[in-house]
């Protein structure tokens, strides 16, 4: 199951859409990590790396929102902190659990799901409301 970057989740923000291939990436290693059997240690990196990428995202594209009073702004902020606390949540899993590749399948199966729902439905949004202010 890999997480692959595909044309259609473009938002039409630079910023934005690199950040967001690079989640892809990262989540995939993540999954691969966890596939191929490396060390817990690893795979905490790998966690540490999306948590820290994760919140320097949201801080940016929030920041990015906010400089063009995006009316959503509100919204996007709720639905990026529900998904911190839930990749929060499938670290304790994992870390409680051991090197468990359910536990991985389920990371990377919510942190995939999660990322096209959202780029999809919420963050192309921004690029739609950036382009009729054009």
């Amino acid at each position: 199951m890999a997480l692959l970057w595909t044309k259609n989740l473009e938002v039409g923000v630079e910023l934005i859409d690199n950040q967001h291939k690079e989640w892809f990436k990262k989540a995939g290693e993540l999954f691969e990590a966890g596939k191929s059997g490396k060390s817990k240690e690893y795979i905490v990196q790998m966690f540490d790396f999306l948590d820290e990428y994760t919140k320097t995202h949201f801080r940016d594209e929030e920041r990015y929102m906010a400089s063009i009073n995006y009316p959503e702004l509100a919204q996007q902020k709720k639905m990026n902190e529900e998904f911190i606390k839930k990749l929060s949540e499938l670290r304790k899993d994992y870390e409680t659990a051991g090197a468990n590749i359910t536990v991985i399948f389920k990371a990377n199966q919510f942190i995939l799901d999660w990322l096209t729902k959202h780029i999809s439905n919420a963050d192309k949004k921004i690029g739609e409301f950036v382009k009729k202010q054009g």
